[in-house]
């Protein structure tokens, strides 16, 4: 067989290979992406009420600072009240730890860098990183970051999330930025997700105005609260930072497991048609050989003739 049938041949049979470990790799994805959305699923009914809750209290102006607490210096003034003298921003960047997610980590890294460059002073972004990528990014670039998490679960628990919350929240209290931000991709289906930048703390009416739905509902301008106002937002407002952040985790870990399976089936379809070109490619300079072959014997004999 000449070398250049034997070159596509070896062509073939690597594409076949790649073929089948990207197909298996896509069959893995899939799976779990039922298996967070069957997860998800339930999770949306919880985190809906809550924000219902929230969007009552909002409208009935108890988020209001006056009505929750007098004292500046109280840990829930800080969730409701932007910190005027300190400017300092804290920003969630949500991206995978493996790659081969197709343009996942590319188009969240690059909604946070565009989020920053549209700032008036990039200096005041401190990057909270979440998932291997977005730390070897911003690793290498002049930008603070503060807090650093590697191996969320591919179907992340409340537990592993609340650790990751009480960490960042605890930051927040303690004057390390006056702002939260998180950026992530939000699943829309199986082909399609959109980056997203959502602003988590403080709590006011124009980052929950859109939580709720349910806008011709009329609300009674004021609750009685028992035992208190402080009693309850203390229990509340964390409860709310971290469903929320939670639900962010799931639906950014949904639209990883989308990526991947997307980018592994096109991985797939690109190698069946390389192998379809190869095998045409093969079959003819195998054909060819055959003609030259008959060609040869032809003249041979028309010579000894």
């Amino acid at each position: 067989m000449p070398a250049s049938l034997n070159e596509v041949k070896r062509r073939i049979s690597s594409t076949k290979k790649t073929a089948q470990i990207t197909t298996a790799m896509q069959m893995v994805s899939t799976s779990k992406l039922s298996r967070i959305q069957q997860h998800t699923g339930g999770y949306q009914d919880y985190i809906s009420k809550i924000k219902l809750v929230m969007g009552h209290l909002l409208k009935s102006h108890l988020l209001n600072k006056n009505n929750v607490v007098n004292n500046d210096t109280n840990k829930i003034s800080k969730w409701v009240k932007e910190d005027n003298d300190n400017k300092k921003i804290g920003l969630i960047v949500i991206t995978s730890d493996r790659g081969l997610v197709g343009s996942y980590n590319s188009n969240v890294i690059k909604l946070a860098n565009d989020f920053i460059k549209d700032s008036d002073d990039e200096s005041k972004f401190s990057i909270l990183a979440l998932g291997n990528n977005a730390i070897e990014f911003y690793n290498n670039r002049d930008l603070d970051i503060s807090y650093t998490y590697r191996g969320i679960n591919d179907t992340p628990n409340f537990s592993e999330v609340k650790s990751i919350v009480k960490n960042i929240t605890k930051m927040y209290d303690d004057g390390k930025f006056s702002k939260l931000y998180v950026c992530y991709s939000h699943f829309v289906n199986r082909l399609t997700s959109k980056c997203k930048v959502e602003q988590i703390l403080p709590i006011s009416e124009k980052n929950l105005k859109d939580m709720s739905n349910d806008d011709d509902v009329s609300y009674l301008p004021e609750y009685d609260i028992e035992p208190s106002p402080e009693v309850v937002f203390a229990n509340l407002l964390p409860q709310y930072v971290e469903s929320l952040l939670y639900g962010i985790i799931l639906d950014s870990k949904t639209s990883e497991h989308a990526s991947s399976s997307t980018a592994m089936k096109t991985a797939s379809d690109n190698a069946n048609d390389l192998i379809d070109s190869l095998n045409l490619q093969y079959n003819r300079a195998r054909q060819s050989a055959i003609t030259t072959e008959i060609t040869e014997i032809t003249g041979g004999q028309a010579a000894l003739e």
